[in-house]
């Protein structure tokens, strides 16, 4: 069983705007998830997933590192004491920004779980990404 997914993508949008957009309650609750967020090192937070059939997901963790282009915060799912760990990373490149991401610990779920975390998981940030990608392109033709 796979601990880590590692998900890389490259933007063509300045490192500034994708960290912001990775950082900033208001940008996180537009793109990906409704979020009580803050990129402060000790910042508990919560993101709450809009109802659906399944009810609403809660995801709370708190904010361990919040340097410029690195963050990186812990991620527990609402009715279990799993504790994951979420990492972003931004660099600059010619063509723009390199994202990297990676939710490690998967492996804390124990037995099927983990492996329905992990599919969860995986399938989850694929979504997320193109959610990030669809967001910094409407923003940027916006403005």
């Amino acid at each position: 069983m796979k601990d880590s997914i590692i998900k890389e993508k490259l933007f063509n949008h300045p490192i500034d705007k994708v960290w912001n957009a990775i950082s900033k309650a208001e940008e996180i609750s537009t793109w990906f998830i409704q979020a009580d967020f803050k990129a402060e090192k000790g910042y508990q937070y919560t993101f709450t997933s809009e109802p659906n059939e399944k009810g609403c997901t809660t995801i709370s963790g708190t904010v361990k590192e919040a340097n410029p282009y690195v963050l990186v915060y812990t991620w527990i799912v609402a009715n279990t004491e799993v504790e994951t760990t979420v990492t972003w990373k931004l660099e600059p490149v010619v063509e723009g920004t390199k994202l990297h991401l990676e939710h490690s610990g998967i492996s804390n779920y124990t037995g099927d779980t983990a492996i329905a975390m992990f599919e969860s998981f995986n399938g989850g940030w694929d979504n997320c990404i193109d959610g990030l990608l669809t967001y910094l392109k409407d923003e940027v033709n916006a403005g």
